[in-house]
């Protein structure tokens, strides 16, 4: 009789998990949410002043990113600064950009939601990546850490 403790583990089916994974997308895709989030976005593609402002908004980032290879030091470093303040803030203004920006985080925050369920249900030391810039836990991001003074690993 063989030792089990000893043996390897039996090769992952992938196509179990695939199927699932479908499955997942599917009932995702059929959401309210997303019917919302496409809705929004279909809004914003046919909505002239968002339209308007995304190119006004692109000229804008362009002169930034020109100033910005100088850094603060150049001459219109602070004007083209506050014209993509200016743009933003009228796009905020704009219900086709702001509710498409909504449905677009509220979506966002339900993948993460999903993708941190399947990876915590494997182990809570598995990293899932996010959209968000200021990252809210963990040993990198200045929230409290599980892995103790010795470190991960």
């Amino acid at each position: 009789m063989q030792d089990l403790s000893l043996a390897e583990p039996a090769p992952l089916d992938m196509a179990p998990l695939v199927l699932r994974a479908y499955e997942l997308g599917d009932s995702i895709n059929q959401s309210a949410l997303v019917a919302d989030y496409l809705y929004w976005k279909d809004c914003v593609e046919q909505d002239p002043e968002a339209l308007r402002l995304r190119r006004e908004f692109a000229k804008a980032k362009e002169l930034f990113d020109e100033c910005q290879r100088f850094g603060r030091f150049h001459p219109d470093y602070h004007a083209a600064k506050d014209a993509i303040k200016k743009v933003e803030n009228e796009m905020a203004e704009v219900e086709s950009i702001r509710r498409y920006k909504q449905t677009e985080a509220e979506l966002d925050a339900l993948l993460y939601d999903v993708s941190l369920l399947i990876a915590e249900s494997v182990s809570n030391t598995i990293k899932v990546p996010s959209n968000n810039p200021l990252p809210t836990g963990g040993c990198g991001s200045g929230g409290s850490c599980s892995c103790g003074s010795g470190g991960c690993g």
